[in-house]
């Protein structure tokens, strides 16, 4: 009998330009070829692969969405739908690409001057100088207009001290940018690696996001001159901006993540046999392939939609929160019970599915976590605050 996976479920290519079905084929066959084939072994060892940055960049992976300075311009549904093929993957490889583009380099795209522009983004867009976003400190995270990150004025520029916690790429970056409160509201600097005063440290034990780097930022009064400034970002709605846009490729890239769990489910429960027949051919396993396809489908299609509101300049942060929620919800049941079908084998981490399990159990947490998203959606739905 013939069988459907879940892209025919979508139909996908009824719905995709040409263009974006190319950066989808490219960015799945790096990933086959070269990512997949290390990953277990990665993941088991706490390390994320940087020696693949320089093929990232040459997929165009890095600043894909921006305009200019060397970076692809590619259209929100093609670095969607790139996102998604890397967390097929493993969800830190999407982790450092999403830091990298719509953190690190769309927060100087945006707010810095032509000069940082020129300096860094061609740089950042060939994976010669990696980037983090230091906003969360270890006791604000939904909160980061609480930060203690204290930006003072000095006679030659600024003094900067403070601490930032859970930071992906912080212990390779060659440049963080950096959220303080300064005397008028919070800034944003470009802090170089080699800047007096600033160090990097390890997060240990991690039990998810174990092929990414993330740690911590370490600032005592480091010095810093106007022009590390970036003189386009004016008070908390500038480092938010750059979670909204970053919080679009996770909800991309969780589903590619469900994608693979339930590729692994079907495949599975197609060739375990018990009690003389296979696995799949039983009503309630096929019960619970049906209902993870479904809600995939269904988060795929409004991914796709905002995608397209998105190029047009009419997405809506509310939106972008509604589809990090709903999409992080579901990859996470997705894993759940795709990790259920495989038994005990669901555990095993050649089957790949407890990872991405783990791995979501993060993503569910940051970019926003559920509860903060969900506040969001009700205060947009009501006009009243609830935080």
């Amino acid at each position: 009998m013939d069988t459907m996976d879940l892209e025919q479920l979508i139909g996908w290519d009824s719905l995709l330009h040409e263009d974006e079905k190319m950066v989808r084929g490219s960015v799945r066959r790096f990933v086959k070829d070269r990512c997949m084939p290390r990953i277990v072994a990665d993941y088991e060892a706490g390390r994320f692969a940087s020696e693949l940055i320089p093929e990232l960049a040459k997929l165009g992976l890095l600043g894909a969405n921006l305009e200019g300075y060397g970076c692809a311009g590619m259209g929100s549904v093609a670095y969607g739908l790139a996102c998604h093929e890397l967390e097929a993957c493993d969800s830190g490889l999407r982790s450092f690409v999403s830091v990298q583009t719509s953190l690190a380099m769309f927060a100087i795209w945006r707010y810095g001057s032509e000069a940082q522009k020129e300096k860094w983004l061609p740089e950042m867009a060939a994976g010669r100088a990696v980037g983090c976003f230091g906003l969360t400190e270890p006791e604000h995270g939904s909160d980061p207009g609480a930060m203690e990150t204290r930006a003072v004025r000095t006679q030659e520029g600024w003094s900067i001290s403070g601490r930032k916690l859970w930071i992906t790429n912080a212990q390779i970056a060659h440049l963080a940018v950096v959220w303080a409160k300064g005397p008028d509201g919070v800034v944003g600097f470009i802090v170089e690696r080699d800047r007096p005063g600033f160090a990097s440290g390890d997060i240990p034990h991690k039990l998810s996001m174990r092929a990414s780097v993330t740690g911590a930022l370490y600032l005592d009064e480091v010095k810093l001159g106007e022009e590390s400034r970036l003189p386009q970002a004016a008070g908390l709605k500038a480092p938010l901006s750059c979670l909204d846009n970053a919080r679009f490729g996770v909800a991309f890239g969780v589903l590619g993540a469900a994608r693979a769990c339930l590729e692994q489910a079907v495949a599975y429960t197609r060739e375990r046999i018990q009690f003389g027949a296979p696995v799949a051919s039983k009503q309630l396993v096929q019960a619970e392939l049906a209902d993870v396809a479904a809600e995939v489908v269904k988060a795929s299609l409004l991914s796709l939609h905002y995608a397209r509101l998105k190029e047009a300049g009419k997405l809506h942060p509310v939106q972008t929160s509604l589809l990090k929620r709903n999409n992080c919800r579901i990859a996470l049941e997705a894993a759940r019970r795709s990790r259920a079908l495989l038994g005990a084998n669901g555990v095993a981490g050649d089957f790949h599915v407890m990872r991405h399990a783990a791995n979501l159990e993060s993503t569910i947490t940051y970019e926003g976590t559920d509860q903060i998203h969900t506040l969001s959606i009700g205060r947009a739905l009501t006009g009243l605050d609830a935080f």
